[in-house]
């Protein structure tokens, strides 16, 4: 049995890309007599302020502490039989990760989303450009072992080292499960789900929800989680925020759930996430054929794919008029994700990692 050191960004339970990348099989790992310790840079109080605007030497000490933080494990690396780094071990830089390479650990590195290019965040401007995205293949050459969640991420992996396995981002469907929640019989709720940095791909479906509401008027309303400022007055939209206690009933007052995205480079490296929390919970589904949702989807199968402002009218319209066709699909939707995206289907790739 293998000692496993993990470093994260964050503590658990607060990254949706933590959570259902490694954190969900933690506990199935122990019970095969792996020993884990888990390794956060931020506490809560530090991210609170480290993704505040402002507060410049305030986060210039939360990087010195987490400096430490990291250079405490490098001490204590040759305790472990595994390092396994989620997207980054330090903010910046990649000194941390070339010297746990030198350690007799193996180094696993998991990564979930094109990483390798910026990403513009407003409110951490400075250390956006302290951190140079490029560095993520530096990373990914000094690794024993490289798993990405989807084929798009593995063949950009390939190109810094071969060692390369593949993961979908999966549900637990223990906890993903269909409630009943106390809505209009008569209103057919879309939602979306996802934070302020992603409402603009939320946005980019604007054109079509509203030609969707000049058509059905009040048979239909919209919902959006993740982002408790947004505000839509042509749509009655008032942004309702992300908790992790009502998680699932606040996603099953959606009767259909909607995931746009651009068709650029970073949408492509992404891994349905929001698509498949909405299938898991039997909520039909309408995707942007981008990256990998054109493999989780089977266009009116298991959910629909759409591109075009008419296709998403068009396949909006349908399960709006069809609360049975809106059953099946949904029904369809979790059978997918119990099958290939799931917790229980993808488990024992988890344990083989370190076998």
């Amino acid at each position: 049995m293998a000692n496993i050191l993990i470093l994260a960004l964050h503590r658990k339970q607060r990254a949706p890309g933590q959570r259902f990348r490694h954190e969900q099989y933690l506990d199935f790992l122990e019970t095969k007599g792996h020993q884990i310790e888990y390794s956060e840079l931020l506490t809560a109080n530090q991210d609170k302020v480290f993704y505040s605007s402002g507060n410049t030497l305030q986060k210039t000490f939360i990087g010195l502490h987490a400096a430490w933080k990291r250079l405490m494990d490098l001490f204590r690396a040759k305790n472990f039989d595994y390092i396994f780094i989620y997207r980054d071990a330090f903010f910046f830089g990649t000194w941390f990760e070339k010297q746990f390479s030198k350690s007799s650990a193996k180094l696993i590195f998991d990564f979930d989303d094109s990483i390798w290019l910026p990403d513009e965040n407003p409110n951490q401007s400075l250390f956006q450009k302290l951190k140079k995205s490029g560095k993520t293949n530096t990373i990914i050459s000094y690794c024993d072992l490289i798993i990405a969640g989807n084929q798009y991420l593995a063949d950009h992996a390939k190109k810094f080292n071969q060692n390369v396995k593949i993961i979908p981002t999966t549900i637990d469907l223990k906890f993903y499960q269909k409630i009943n929640v106390q809505k209009a019989p008569t209103v057919v709720s879309i939602g979306w789900s996802g934070s302020f940095s992603t409402v603009k791909h939320f946005e980019s479906s604007l054109n079509a929800l509203l030609q969707i509401r000049a058509l059905f008027g009040s048979r239909v309303c919209f919902k959006l989680i993740g982002d408790a400022n947004y505000r839509n007055i042509d749509l009655n939209i008032e942004g309702k925020g992300w908790k992790s206690d009502t998680e699932i009933q606040d996603l099953c007052e959606f009767d259909i759930g909607i995931m746009p995205l651009p068709d650029d480079d970073w949408s492509k490296g992404k891994c349905g996430l929001k698509g498949l929390q909405y299938m898991a919970l039997e909520i039909p589904t309408i995707m942007s054929p981008v990256g990998v949702n054109s493999n989780i989807i089977q266009d009116g199968v298991n959910g629909y794919l759409a591109s075009t402002d008419k296709e998403w009218v068009e396949k909006l319209t349908l399960l709006i008029e069809s609360k049975e066709l809106r059953e099946k699909i949904g029904q369809a939707g979790r059978k997918t994700v119990e099958e290939k995206y799931s917790v229980e289907a993808n488990k024992e790739k988890w344990l083989d990692l370190f076998q």
